[in-house]
Parts: structure tokens; sequence; C-alpha cells
């Protein structure tokens, strides 16, 4: 799981990142706005810690920022010391998935955090389920209508990075860098070869081509369909 927080005081910070480093939790940490932005146009993560009182904006801002643009599946957990119910309100208003008012405990903020990218994302923390199709990321395996697929391991990644952000397109610089041996190149027609070995083992349907982005797993198209 990886996290993007966002926090400007830098021992409040860096105790959150040390707590949930020490959990298993890849932790981005940076303090600005203009910071974080960047980061979630360059990086892909599973959930965002969102402190209100930036040195540069309002973290609200980059709420409804999330909530309006492709990334609006994104959970987000409030870290704020705003403590009134009109900011708690607010905050559940605008998007956020959780609001957890400063201070508290630490132990309290990692339950949080796997609670809600558990509900986001359809987890039980080691399988990913879509349909007939699951993951188990302990084993590294993989079934289709329980019947088990060998994948290679840039399969594997490629498919668990896809489900595991399920309604969010994937940039193909995003998959190359996380899932490809070394980061290949945009140039390179690496990803679209493993994405079609993909496809055919776990069948069609699954995988979506956004042109000239990346690619993505609809789980919407999938909640009408027969079993």
């Amino acid at each position: 799981m990886k996290t993007l927080l966002i926090e400007d005081d830098l021992q409040f910070g860096n105790g959150i990142r040390i707590a949930l480093t020490d959990q298993g939790v890849d932790v981005i940490w940076v303090r600005r706005l203009e910071e974080a932005i960047h980061m979630l146009e360059t990086e892909y993560c599973d959930v965002v810690l969102l402190d209100l009182g930036l040195p540069d904006g309002d973290g609200m801002s980059l709420l409804e920022r999330l909530r309006r643009e492709r990334e609006q599946r994104l959970p987000v957990l409030i870290l704020s010391a705003r403590d009134g119910l009109n900011d708690r309100l607010r905050g559940f208003d605008h998007g956020a998935d959780d609001y957890l008012v400063k201070p508290f405990a630490l132990a309290e903020l990692v339950s949080r955090v796997r609670a809600i990218v558990r509900r986001s994302y359809g987890s039980d923390g080691d399988h990913l389920v879509l349909r007939e199709l699951t993951l188990h990321e302990p084993s590294r395996r993989v079934s289709v209508k329980g019947r088990p697929v060998a994948l290679s391991r840039c399969e594997f990644d490629l498919l668990a990075l896809l489900l595991k952000r399920a309604d969010r397109v994937m940039t193909r610089r995003q998959l190359e860098q996380h899932a490809l041996p070394g980061g290949i190149s945009g140039d390179s027609n690496a990803l679209d070869v493993h994405i079609a070995k993909l496809r055919r083992k776990i069948g069609g349907g699954y995988i979506r081509t956004v042109r000239g982005v990346g690619f993505v797993i609809d789980r919407a198209a999938w909640a009408d369909r027969p079993s």
C-alpha cells in the first residue's frame, strides 16, 4: 500500500511516517499543496492523508480537485485540528472518506487507513475480487471461475495495480515504472505485449484501453453483467 501524506508540521509528519512505515506502508511525504499536486500527477498512491492548513493553501481545495478529476475514487482521510462539527461535515460534503481530529493516537490512524482502503478497493487485505476473477497477493495466485491462472511476474504486478486502482486510469508511465523490470521507456511496446498476454489469460472485458493515456479496470461496467 502506498500512502501520500500531506502534512507541513515536521514533528507530526515524521511521527506519522514512522508509524505507517513500521506497518509496511510505503509513505510519500510532502509538506506543501504544490508538491502534493505534482505527486498526484506523476505517481500513484492508494490513499491520501490530507492536512487542511498548508503553507500555500487550504487542503480542502485539493480534495475538491480530486473529486472533480479522474482520481475521484482515490480515498482521502483528512487530518486536521479543526474539530468543529461544521468543519467535519464540510470535509465529508467535499468527498472525504474519513476525518480524524488532531491530536490522535497513531494506532488509530493506522487502523483507519486500512479500513478506508478496504472499503474503497473491495479488499479483505489479501484478496482482490472482481466477478469471476480473484487475486491473492501473499501467494501471488490468480484464479478465474475458481480455476488457477498462471501469470508471469510482470503480468501479476500489472493486474494487481489495475485491480487496486479499479475505476482509475493508470497511465502507461505508471504501469511501466511500477510493474515492468527497470521501468521500460514510453516508446517501447513491452507494456502492450504484457497487457495482451494478460487479457488472453484472464479473459476479455476486464482491462479497458484509454487511448493516449493508459489502461483501466471498470468495476461499474461489471456491476450489471449476469453471473
